[in-house]
């Protein structure tokens, strides 16, 4: 019952958006005394809630702490679908591997599996991606687009859109895209984006877009293969960054980008995409199953197929590892 009324109260500021909440109105929305009032603010501040009181006025909140919960993703969130159903957990193995299981369980569309650390976090390809807990966004969105199975690679393109996005409002960062799935600032990853399918041949069940951001991590954090290559916005801004409402603005940024591709189709995606690539009109080799090819960027096609000039006329990338040139 304690812990209900601290996460109403909780709601109550984030509802307040900044403004000060009298004691009597927290005290008749919470339905407790004044005095149960200022002991509820205390054991919010024991939990890292920075809360300014002004006698006769009320409390403020100014500050709350850099943890990631359901409650703290939930109040604030705008959207209408994306991330109306969370699950969240201190670890888990992958959130990749439980959005699989909730989507053959019916769970819909819109749904997130958040989690503070990852202990089997991948990325393409089955690769490792490092997930420790306290400083990063790992987190998988539960999509079921009515598309044909081959338009769903378009989603990594409209989830990295949506992502560049977020971080440029959120924190005045601006990233460039690397096709097909990475985000780099200043040239070192710090973002990864999976997307795997449930489909049939003819029809797709579900899409599961799986994305991990490097936010607060300092130098150290990183192991020393990942040293030269990764970096986090944190490095980057040179200030902590609040992860919930880094994941808010995400999916309120993707709810739209998504709407945008449900009304519209890709065109629309597909020049936003090409706006923040680092790829377009660059020198290129992509390393693919049938083989290693060397060429220049011309975009994506209107499929989000990549294009590229190589001296054998050009070639269609529809999935590869690609390395820029000086």
């Amino acid at each position: 019952m304690q812990s209900n009324l601290r996460t109403k109260l909780i709601q109550l500021f984030a509802e307040a958006d900044g403004e000060f909440l009298s004691g009597q109105k927290i005290s008749e929305e919470l339905g407790c005394s004044r005095t149960a009032v200022w002991k509820h603010i205390e054991e919010l501040r024991k939990a890292g809630y920075e809360l300014e009181a002004v006698r006769k006025i009320g409390y403020k909140m100014k500050k709350k702490p850099d943890k990631i919960s359901e409650n703290e993703i939930r109040f604030g969130l705008k959207t209408e679908k994306m991330g109306q159903v969370i699950y969240f957990k201190d670890s888990v193995s992958s959130t990749q591997k439980i959005a699989h299981e909730l989507a053959n369980n019916g769970s819909p569309e819109g749904t997130i599996i958040v989690a503070d650390q990852q202990t089997e976090g991948r990325g393409r390809m089955a690769r490792v991606w490092h997930s420790p807990a306290g400083n990063g966004i790992w987190m998988s969105l539960i999509l079921r687009p009515a598309i044909p199975v081959q338009k769903t690679p378009q989603l990594t393109l409209l989830a990295a859109v949506a992502i560049v996005q977020a971080i440029e409002e959120q924190t005045g960062i601006s990233p460039e895209i690397k096709w097909p799935n990475d985000i780099l600032v200043n040239g070192k990853k710090t973002v990864g984006i999976l997307t795997e399918l449930q489909a049939e041949a003819d029809q797709v069940h579900s899409v599961i877009t799986g994305i991990g951001i490097n936010v607060n991590q300092v130098a150290s954090d990183f192991p020393d293969d990942l040293k030269e290559t990764a970096t986090s916005l944190r490095i980057v801004s040179g200030k902590k960054i609040d992860r919930a409402a880094l994941i808010q603005t995400i999916l309120l940024t993707f709810e739209k980008r998504y709407q945008d591709y449900t009304r519209h189709g890709f065109q629309p995606i597909k020049l936003l995409w090409e706006s923040y690539a680092l790829t377009l009109n660059r020198r290129l080799t992509a390393r693919t199953l049938n083989g290693t090819f060397h060429g220049k960027s011309l975009g994506i096609d209107d499929e989000g197929v990549l294009l590229l000039e190589t001296s054998e006329g050009i070639k269609r990338i529809y999935s590869a590892d690609i390395d820029i040139s000086s």
